[in-house]
This record gives structure tokens, sequence and C-alpha cells, in this order.
């Protein structure tokens, strides 16, 4: 009986794995290209995946951001994903492809210390608890959506769910801590909170901070304790990313400890917008959890043991609404926490429905889950139309087949929205992102195509623009949500070349919405001048 009981839960935890991972590699194919956030893992994989040893072509060198952030990261997915990509190249497929694999390695790591999560919710709280955390997980759209997209919140994730168990190893780090934590391994929860912090995400100090007070004062762990098991997975994590880090940006760097400077001393991240102190409890929480944020409330109520998982995190994101610019993605390894509190509560209502008022909660419960499957389907259409730079460029690639070298200027707003390295082609084309290039030099350039925000260039020509999102709008009616969009223009060229223009429109970090535009243009006339090596990519 006890084999039999133990095949019936192998079984389920495989066929949820099954549905996670289906979600989320869906979520990775039909939107495959990836934001400014997540750059610097997407070009850094690229160049470990294709350049290897030759750091003299590595794209940080040359575009190394606002702040530096580790490789350790881009090494661990990239060597998941070696096997895969190196095949892809033997078959010649095009680098999209390796895109598309770096992501699915990621979700893999993800999902597999969600797994690790998952079954130290059934073992405490047993498994109809590990069903509604799974139902819950897949009715919201950002928790898997985030789960392949390389954003260093993500890869610490991993390490904080291990924890109880970087938006992309925080994921992989955050998973770890999180299992740790419910196993009742503290200790090892404490570290994976250390390495998450030390590498991948400083501000995975404001979480380490109460979870380390609270095993403090429930005398879970001892400060003599926290001292012998723990300095020496913080000097260790110091030593490993000053180790990597130094060699591949070329000084000596901890890159955590300048983001920590940049962001939380100077309080520079500011310029990049700022919230209300309570944005993250009204906005970024109830849009990411949705059904999931009144029954995490509920479920406080209806358990206190899960009051002990979820205060130190409540208690993360209170202290993180400190700092004024305010990201979802910074608070999103608190989401399987209060899925765990909200599925508590649904497993409550599910058990006691045949009861009068718990029936009535239950018809509410019910319409939260398919009310957050319409969210899930409404926000997944913006977020497919919010990469308009990389769909630009495949039809661009599509338009011109032929075997004459075409060089293509990238402008900024262009590769802040959807274009990659991965999204390159080998020969004939090559590419530029120079900077701070005047609109009245592209015509003296030898460009044949620009990707570009600006409705007119001289000298070129619109061939065909691009839909981009804009924002949602609300309305009485049928169907009461509508996503506003830029209409689709196309222009044939008036000489035997051509233009391509693309019009992103893109959700503003402000709270008013502003239209963003962005084209790519071709010369309209050929010029005799010789091609001059375009900067990399």
């Amino acid at each position: 009986m006890a084999s039999n009981s133990n095949s019936n839960s192998n079984s389920k935890s495989y066929g949820y794995d099954l549905l996670l991972g289906s979600i989320a590699a869906f979520y990775t194919i039909t939107v495959p290209y990836t934001k400014v956030e997540e750059s610097f893992n997407v070009q850094a994989m690229h160049d470990v995946l294709y350049h290897r040893f030759n750091l003299g072509n590595y794209d940080h060198l040359e575009f190394p951001g606002v702040v530096p952030r580790t490789f350790i990261g881009a090494f661990l997915v990239s060597l998941v994903a070696a096997p895969f990509a190196f095949t892809a190249s033997l078959l010649h497929l095009p680098k999209f492809y390796a895109l598309l694999t770096v992501r699915m390695a990621l979700g893999c790591i993800i999902l597999y210390t969600l797994r690790f999560f998952r079954h130290q919710i059934r073992s405490k709280f047993g498994h109809q608890v590990e069903a509604f955390f799974v139902i819950l997980t897949s009715v919201q759209f950002h928790f898997l959506f985030y789960c392949t997209r390389p954003l260093p919140n993500i890869l610490a994730l991993g390490l904080v769910n291990v924890m109880v168990l970087y938006f992309l190893l925080i994921y992989f780090v955050m998973n770890l801590a999180y299992g740790y934590w419910f196993e009742g391994r503290f200790y090892a929860a404490l570290n994976s909170l250390i390495f998450a912090t030390a590498v991948f995400r400083c501000d995975m100090l404001l979480l380490l901070g109460p979870l380390g007070l609270q095993l403090l004062l429930t005398k879970k762990v001892s400060v003599w304790g926290a001292l012998k098991h723990c300095t020496g997975m913080a000097f260790f994590c110091i030593g490993l990313t000053i180790l990597v880090d130094s060699i591949m940006w070329k000084r000596l760097l901890w890159p955590e400890f300048e983001v920590f400077w940049f962001n939380s001393v100077l309080n520079k991240s500011s310029e990049w917008g700022t919230h209300a102190f309570h944005w993250y409890f009204t906005s970024a929480l109830p849009r990411s959890l949705l059904a999931a944020c009144p029954l995490s409330l509920f479920g406080l109520f209806v358990d206190r043991r899960v009051r002990s998982f979820t205060f130190p995190v409540l208690a993360f994101i209170l202290l993180y609404s400190k700092l004024p610019h305010k990201e979802l993605r910074f608070i999103i390894s608190s989401v399987p926490i209060l899925n765990l509190s909200a599925s508590i509560a649904c497993n409550r209502i599910y058990n006691n429905k045949k009861k009068m008022i718990w029936n009535l909660l239950f018809l509410i419960m019910v319409g939260l889950l398919l009310m957050s499957l319409g969210g899930t389907i409404t926000t997944f259409m913006a977020s497919y139309w919010n990469y308009p730079s990389g769909h630009a460029l495949k039809k661009m690639h599509g338009l011109h087949n032929d075997t004459v070298e075409k060089w293509v200027h990238i402008d900024t707003f262009s590769a802040m929205n959807g274009i990659s390295r991965f999204c390159e082609n080998d020969f004939p084309w090559r590419y530029s992102k120079e900077e701070q290039i005047i609109l009245q030099e592209f015509h003296l350039r030898n460009f044949s195509f620009l990707i570009n925000e600006h409705p007119t260039v001289n000298g070129f020509k619109c061939i065909f623009t691009e839909d981009g999102f804009s924002r949602v709008r609300y309305k009485f009616g049928f169907p009461p949500i509508l996503l506003n969009q830029i209409c689709c223009t196309s222009q044939a060229p008036s000489h035997s070349t051509h233009t391509t223009r693309i019009q992103p429109l893109l959700l503003p970090t402000t709270s008013t919405p502003k239209e963003k535009k962005g084209e790519t243009f071709k010369r309209e006339e050929d010029l005799n001048l010789q091609p001059r090596m375009a900067p990399r990519i």
C-alpha cells in the first residue's frame, strides 16, 4: 500500500511538473525576445556560448550598462544549454534557437527548485495544498513568464525557493532557500540567502535579515551557530564573485557591492522612475498574485502555521518599499510563499464547501480563479506586443535574403525593446549599436537599414512599421478591456533600395502613458562609399 501511495504521489508530481513546464515553454516560444532589464545576462550567455575565451569580443566591455553584474549566473545557464546550442550550430540553425535554448534551460533550473519547494509543501501541509499551489501558479502570469527570463532577480529566486524551500538565478536561489526553511534545515536556508545576496541580488539582504531575526527569536538557530555555519559561506561567495567577475570585467570588482552602493547609498536608481511607498502592496502584488492576493490574507487567519513563513516575506516587501524606485521583479521572490498561504485558504474552503457560508466562499474562490485566468490571458497578449524591435528585425531578415552585404544600425530604444545578439544573422548581415549619432548624420554613413524610434530620417524611406503595446483601456460593455496599439503602416520604396520602420509603443515606468515610436529605414539612393567596420552589437 505504501508503495502504491508513493507511486501515485510521484505520478502527480510529474504531472504538475509537466503542467508548469508546458506553460513556461509556451511563454518562451511565443514571447522569445528580451528587454533591457535582461540584456546583460542575455548578451553574456550569447558571448559565453559563441565567443568563449575571446573576451575582447564580449558585449559588456563595450556596453557595460549602468552597474556591473555577475557572470556566474550566465555561466551556469550556458553550461546547461551548451550541448543544445552546439547541436543547433551544427545543424546551421539561426542563433535565435540558442536564445530559446538558454531560456528553456533557465526555466528548467527554476522549475526544478520549485519542485523541491512543492515537495516540502506536500510533506508539511498535504497533497491538496500542493495541488492548489500548482493551480494558483498556473493561472498567474508573471511567475511562469519570468521564470525563463535571465534577470538577476530570477536567478536568486531559485535559491530562495530552496530556502523555504539571479527577476532570473534569484528564482533558483530563493526556491532552494524556501525549501530548506520548510525542511527545517535553517542554516542551509540562511546559506542559500547569503549566496543570493552576495552573488546575484544584494537586496536579498532585506529578506535575509527578517528571516534570520525570526530564527534567532524562536531559537531555531543561535548566534554562535550562525557565525559558525554561515561566515565561511559568506567569504566563499564574496571571493567567488570577485575572482570570476574581476577576470570577466578586467578590473577588481565585486558587482553586487557596486549595485548596493549605486541603488541604496547614492539612491541613483530613482532616476529610472519612482513609485509611492504603498505601490508594492496596492499595485505590484495584486497584479502578480491575482486571485491569490485576497486568498493569501485569508490563509493567514485559517492556519497559524503559515504565519511564521509569511511574516518575514511581508517584512521583506515592507523594507523594500522604502526604496523609491520600484519594479515588480524586485519582489518576485515573495510570490511562492504568498501562493502557499493562498493554497492553504483554498484547501480549507474546498474541504468545507458543503457548509452554507463556506459554499459561498467556494463559489467566490472559483470566480476569483476564473478572473485570474482572464487576467493572465490579457497580460499575455499585452506582453506579446511588448517587443516590437525583435519582431521588426526578424521581419526585415525575411524580406531580404540576397547575398549582398547589409549593414543595420539599431538605436538605443530598439536595443532595449526586443533585440539581442541572439537575434543577429550571419553574413551578409552586419550590425551596429553605435550611440549618439545625430539624425542628420545617418545619411552620411553607409548603413543599409536603420531600426530607429524616429518617424523620419533624411536619406531613408520607410518600408513597414511594427505594432507595439501602448496600454490597457477599460470600458463598459464587452469586452471590458481593450489593448491599445499603434496602427501598422507599410510603404514601398521609391528606389532600388528599401527602408524598414518599426513603431513600438510601450508602457512607461511613470504613471502617465506616453507614446514612443521606432523606425527601421533603408537608404534611398545607393552611395558610393566603402563600408566601415561596424561596432559590435
